[in-house]
């Protein structure tokens, strides 16, 4: 359930422009912050989503209360929430978005019946993973930090 190819992993990474991240905090000491932050860095548009926090500003862009007030094409849902309140946040993204390529489930989540729910539809899903630390890991950025990714590059 959890092993992913390297090219599946690196072709939704090097595919997708628009992520929104459901349950994303504010908090810039919350993982879910601080991948945000990372992946806008990387060049992907980053869609807040949190309830919580809606109409507020991260990194630029309005806070949505839910997938249902964003009013553009996303590629990938990233969700940060626990398990049980996937299937809802997958039904709301296939009704919200004709487009969407990927649901990510974030390590530690992940939900076999939802994920069933998004492939019959032709999504890509990816559960318990991290996209920031995958992109690190399959673009070569892990190294600096003196991890062996085992992936060979020529990039100083």
């Amino acid at each position: 359930m959890d092993t992913y190819t390297d090219s599946f992993l690196k072709d939704i990474l090097t595919t997708t422009k628009v992520i929104a991240i459901v349950g994303v905090s504010l908090n810039s000491v919350r993982p879910s912050y601080y991948v945000a932050r990372y992946l806008g860095l990387r060049g992907f548009k980053v869609i807040p989503v949190n309830p919580g926090h809606a109409g507020k500003t991260l990194f630029g862009e309005t806070v949505r209360a839910s997938l249902g007030e964003i009013n553009e094409p996303v590629d990938m849902i990233d969700i940060f929430r626990r398990p049980e309140a996937v299937p809802a946040i997958v039904d709301e993204a296939l009704a919200q978005f004709k487009g969407l390529r990927t649901i990510w489930m974030q390590i530690g989540v992940s939900h076999p019946g939802a994920a069933a729910t998004a492939q019959a539809q032709g999504i890509a899903v990816v559960q318990n993973r991290c996209p920031k630390i995958e992109f690190q890991r399959l673009f070569g950025e892990l190294r600096m930090g003196g991890f062996n990714t085992g992936i060979i590059s020529s990039k100083l």
